[in-house]
């Protein structure tokens, strides 16, 4: 508590000394940036005066600098009257001005043709001066100087109101009971005894906006208990920012009390704003962090790696926008036209797109990859005609590990438009061999051989009955073609070469047993007596065939849902020989 007291009583300070700096340099920085451009346009006038802002603002400005002569320059007079009775008049106005007047700096129209009420032309209320029940209108208009062009001043209609006026009000009461040393003496256009009262009310504020951040962790802190849940202590790293934001608002409301010149208090107002939106982003910056963190920590604890990752990336994004954000309110409460610096945003944006087209496509390619979650680090793929593990999913690319051991680094946008095989999804491997054999096998041969190699698919434990079949499907040039279908109950490769490799060999054996063989594709001439086919494994194999019809017990076009109930698992896998079967 101790080091968040001591961090935020420097907001307060750097806000009060901020005022003179603010004020020094009022002229060359507010003054001129808001008006320099429209004067330019309107032949050059060197007080500012072609906008209405840039008018009441010159105006209270010179008042401040003690230049009443150049003050008077800014009202609505004859020549002669100026110099008599100009700075004068100019003066009681200031005081009005300080004292009276109600409306808004910031929304005067910083446009060389104003905004006319009504419909009137060169003509603007900015305002109006609250001198007990009466509310008077504060006018500008413009008119045509022979020197300056066309110009706005303070109206001829309102000057008269201003003796009559500065003889009704009353001094502060408080003036009355403080040393004439504290009210007389003026530095940067503000008596000291509001100096003081500005630096009075720092440790006032801060303690104001630390009584509300206390009362504002009180239910948070009901709620965990009742919940019966720890206190992770996020509450505490948005403490500053809500104290910042507090505390500005609280000094904001006690200076309100304390009188303050027009335009000293136009300043003021811009800097604590500019500090309340600071505390204010800075808030919203930490709850951004907090909550993307702890959604990325349970996507990870979920196994979704890819949300985790895209959670790092939206945090970033978030942080960029916010500050982006912050920048425009800070510059709009210093009264610069966003209409511009959101155009050249805008134009900038679209050259940059332009010329990162590429990296743009890789990015989103990446927030696409990452999103679906089609791919995961450690996922064996294909991408095209490559494949290998993937290593790693960046915003820019994916890197895989090829089986040649060499690494491939793809764009995420070209991840994103192919098509992707992702073999670790799978939830088993497909077997399905073509199988050839000898063109003058004999048709119950085909059928002693087709129905035995079903019977070792529905036998056998590794594989998949439901599905798994073989049929006679083709003659070829030099071969009969067997098709088989077939899924092997595993994930893991190398026991589905293990398996594969044991299905196929016991295939032989039924192809042997059999008394064909299988076929050559290879055209190849004997010199020779060919022994032809075994004539007694034939004639067993015959009489199977012929068996099986007269039970009617033809395995054909499948076997019997009950043979095939029996069949199922009922073959010792892996092989008794084996000395895996040991374990």
């Amino acid at each position: 508590m101790t080091n968040i007291m001591k961090r935020s009583a420097l907001f307060i300070l750097i806000v009060a000394l901020s005022l003179p700096r603010l004020h020094a340099q009022s002229v060359s920085g507010l003054l001129k940036g808001a008006t320099a451009q429209t004067a330019a346009a309107a032949g050059g006038d060197s007080l500012g005066r072609t906008t209405p802002s840039g008018t009441v603002l010159g105006f209270l400005q010179a008042e401040q600098n003690g230049s009443e002569t150049e003050a008077a320059d800014y009202l609505q007079m004859s020549a002669a009257h100026r110099l008599s009775q100009g700075p004068e008049l100019a003066g009681k106005l200031k005081v009005l001005m300080d004292r009276t007047f109600i409306g808004r700096l910031g929304r005067i129209s910083t446009a060389p043709e104003g905004n006319p009420d009504n419909g009137v032309p060169d003509q603007q209320t900015i305002g109006v001066f609250a001198v007990g029940d009466n509310d008077v209108p504060v006018m500008l208009v413009r008119v045509t100087d022979p020197s300056a062009g066309r110009i706005w001043l303070f109206s001829a209609d309102t000057l008269g109101k201003v003796p009559e006026l500065y003889d009704t009000i009353e001094a502060h009461r408080v003036e009355t009971r403080l040393p004439q040393s504290l009210v007389k003496n003026i530095f940067l256009g503000m008596p000291l005894w509001q100096w003081l009262g500005l630096l009075v009310a720092v440790p006032v504020a801060i303690g104001v906006g630390w009584v509300v951040v206390l009362l504002l962790a009180i239910p948070r802190r009901l709620y965990l208990k009742f919940r019966h849940r720890p206190n992770l202590h996020a509450y505490s790293r948005l403490s500053m920012p809500l104290l910042l934001c507090f505390s500005a608002v609280a000094h904001r409301f006690i200076a309100a009390y304390l009188g303050l010149p027009l335009l000293s208090r136009f300043y003021y107002a811009r800097t604590v704003w500019t500090f309340a939106s600071i505390g204010f982003f800075w808030f919203l910056l930490r709850i951004g962090t907090i909550v993307m963190q702890r959604l990325r920590v349970r996507a990870i604890d979920a196994g979704r790696t890819g949300t985790g990752t895209l959670m790092l990336l939206g945090e970033s994004l978030l942080k960029a926008l916010v500050v982006i954000v912050a920048a425009l309110v800070i510059l709009a409460i210093f009264g610069f036209n966003l209409t511009t610096v959101l155009a050249g945003l805008g134009i900038g944006g679209i050259a940059i797109a332009f010329a990162a087209q590429k990296t743009l496509e890789n990015l989103f390619g990446g927030i696409s990859v990452l999103a679906d979650e089609v791919i995961r680090v450690g996922d064996y793929c294909r991408f095209g005609d490559r494949t290998g593990t993937v290593e790693d999913i960046s915003l820019r690319s994916t890197r895989i590990r090829t089986d040649d051991r060499t690494q491939v680094s793809i764009p995420n946008g070209a991840v994103a438009a192919m098509n992707v095989e992702n073999f670790s999804r799978r939830d088993r491997i497909l077997f399905g061999p073509m199988i050839g054999v000898r063109p003058d096998t004999s048709p119950d041969q085909l059928r002693f051989l087709l129905a035995e190699i079903r019977r070792l698919l529905y036998e056998h434990p590794k594989v998949e009955t439901d599905s798994a079949r073989i049929r006679l499907a083709s003659f070829a040039p030099s071969a009969l073609n067997l098709e088989m279908f077939s899924y092997i109950r595993t994930t893991d490769y190398n026991e589905f070469a293990a398996v594969r490799e044991d299905i196929l060999l016991r295939i032989m054996e039924i192809v042997r047993r059999s008394g064909t063989s299988l076929a050559l594709p290879a055209q190849t001439l004997f010199l020779g007596r060919d022994a032809g086919l075994d004539r007694e494994k034939s004639a067993a194999s015959e009489r199977q065939v012929q068996q099986w019809r007269d039970q009617r017990d033809l395995p054909f076009p499948d076997f019997d849902p009950a043979d095939k109930a029996a069949f199922r698992d009922s073959m010792p896998y892996p092989p008794p020989e084996s000395p895996a079967a040991k374990k």
